[in-house]
């Protein structure tokens, strides 16, 4: 179903609202993967407000999709959203990576209700959803899988491992998302480790490969909708993103993989998110 006027409004509220919980559990926690975490906040947005089959009130459900964020270091985005998700009281996250806290950078799912994997060590995401997905079709249950990769995270050969096992076994209940935002902790992505030809290698590996821009609801709705409905093969949507984006003096700039705020920052901050998002809850922000 595409995306409508009513859920675009909805969605941008929501992504308003996030980034701002980004910007002050990083303030509280001291620091955090703040860039990787705004780059994908369209991507978390449109799963949890339009796509998983998710309960928060039994977060064990048994015919619950799984979400499995494979660039665990985005934990702190995926925190605060299944916070307003109502997996639990948001201001618990105001001790966010402190000592005795559940809520650890890299977020553990024998700690974080909603967190269906712990993940962190990067390349694990990948495989481990693509057991799941097998587990389901064994089991000859309906659930889907989604898992978001980071771009640099697929310099780690257990990603290409698991990509090929999914091409192999016609994996289709799995839905892959790469946060194609350019940048990783060292520097830009093609200066690191080269990943282009990106898409062709996807292609190579038996993947149908969706290209689109990570901060419009309308085109990662549409590649979704045909990866649901896809039964020739595995579908891996790169997710075109900007590190850092919504706040201005964090876009793009790799000095903002990992970094902290002192309470200027945050106003300025704050301000380049209402300036992005139009302020849609007006004062309550």
């Amino acid at each position: 179903m595409p995306v409508t006027d009513q859920e675009l409004e909805k969605f941008n509220e929501k992504a308003w609202q996030l980034r701002k919980d980004i910007v002050d559990i990083t303030f509280w926690s001291g620091g955090s993967h703040i860039g990787g975490a705004m780059s994908m906040v369209e991507i978390l947005i449109l799963l949890y407000y339009k796509y998983l089959n998710i309960d928060p009130n039994n977060p064990d459900m048994e015919e619950r999709d799984r979400m499995l964020l494979s660039k665990g270091h985005g934990g702190v985005g995926l925190a605060a959203l299944l916070a307003r998700k109502g997996y639990f009281d948001f201001e618990l996250l105001k001790d966010f990576n402190k000592f005795k806290s559940p809520f650890g950078m890299h977020l553990d799912s024998l700690k974080v209700k909603g967190v269906d994997a712990s993940t962190g060590s990067l390349g694990h995401g990948l495989p481990m959803s693509v057991g799941l997905a097998l587990g389901a079709r064994v089991q000859n249950k309906n659930w889907l899988t989604y898992c978001i990769l980071g771009d640099g995270e697929c310099n780690e050969g257990t990603i290409w491992e698991a990509a090929m096992a999914a091409s192999h076994f016609k994996i289709t209940n799995l839905i892959t998302f790469v946060d194609r935002n350019r940048l990783m902790i060292d520097g830009p992505t093609e200066e690191v480790m080269g990943l282009e030809p990106f898409a062709d290698k996807w292609k190579a590996f038996g993947f149908i490969v969706k290209e689109v821009d990570g901060h419009s609801y309308t085109e990662l709705a549409e590649a979704v909708e045909y990866a649901r409905k896809e039964e020739k093969g595995p579908v891996v949507i790169i997710a075109n993103t900007i590190k850092g984006k919504g706040v201005d003096f964090m876009e793009d700039d790799v000095r903002w993989h990992y970094g902290g705020l002192d309470t200027d920052l945050v106003e300025k901050a704050k301000a380049s998110i209402d300036q992005m998002h139009g302020n849609p809850a007006g004062s309550k922000g």
